[in-house]
C-alpha cells in the first residue's frame, strides 16, 4: 500500500469522526493528532490517531463513512455494532471470509442491514474483522446464510500497514 497524500485534519473533521464513532459504536476516541492518509491502491482512506491507524473512511453509496480499523477496535473496544463469532469461525474470519449465520453467537440488536460492524471472537472479545451487515442484528443468528460481508481483517495489508 503506497501513500498518495498525507495531511492533518481540521478540528471540524476530527469532531465529525469522534461524533460518528461515539454515536455508532459508543467509542470515545481520544487523541491529540488526527492525520488523513490517502492510499493509492486501496478503496479506503486511513486516519492516524496519534500515529496509530485507528480509523478508516469506508465508501458507502458515494458517502465516506468513518469506522474503526481492526487495530483501532482492539485499542478502543466498541460497545455497540459488534457481531460475536464462536471459536469455529475465528480462522475463517481472520482469513477474510464473510461471516455466516452458524458461526454467530451474538449480535447487537441495534445493527441494521447495511451498517458497518466489528466482528469479534467470543472467548477474549478481540476484534478479528470489520464488515458490512447484510441483515439486521436480530436476524443474524441462525442455521445458514451469509450475514456480514468482510471488508478488512486481521493480517490483511491494511492491518499490517505502518507509516
Amino acid at each position: 500500500m503506497d501513500i498518495k497524500s498525507r495531511h492533518h485534519l481540521r478540528s471540524d473533521a476530527v469532531s465529525e469522526i469522534r461524533d460518528a464513532l461515539a454515536d455508532r459504536l459508543g467509542v470515545d476516541l481520544d487523541g491529540e493528532s488526527f492525520e488523513l492518509v490517502e492510499l493509492t491502491d486501496s478503496p479506503f482512506d486511513l486516519v492516524l490517531v496519534d500515529g496509530d491507524p485507528d480509523v478508516l473512511y469506508y465508501e458507502s453509496d458515494g458517502d465516506r463513512e468513518p469506522f474503526l480499523t481492526v487495530r483501532g477496535a482492539n485499542d478502543h473496544p466498541p460497545e455497540r455494532g459488534v457481531v460475536t463469532v464462536d471459536a469455529g469461525a475465528v480462522s475463517f474470519v481472520s482469513d477474510g471470509a464473510d461471516v455466516m449465520r452458524p458461526g454467530i453467537t451474538e449480535a447487537d440488536d441495534s445493527i441494521a442491514d447495511g451498517d458497518l460492524v466489528a466482528v469479534a471472537e467470543e472467548t477474549h472479545g478481540k476484534v478479528l474483522g470489520v464488515g458490512r451487515a447484510l441483515v439486521d442484528g436480530a436476524e443474524m443468528a441462525g442455521d445458514s446464510g451469509k450475514v456480514v460481508k468482510s471488508l478488512h481483517h486481521v493480517g490483511d495489508d491494511l492491518y499490517e500497514f505502518s507509516v
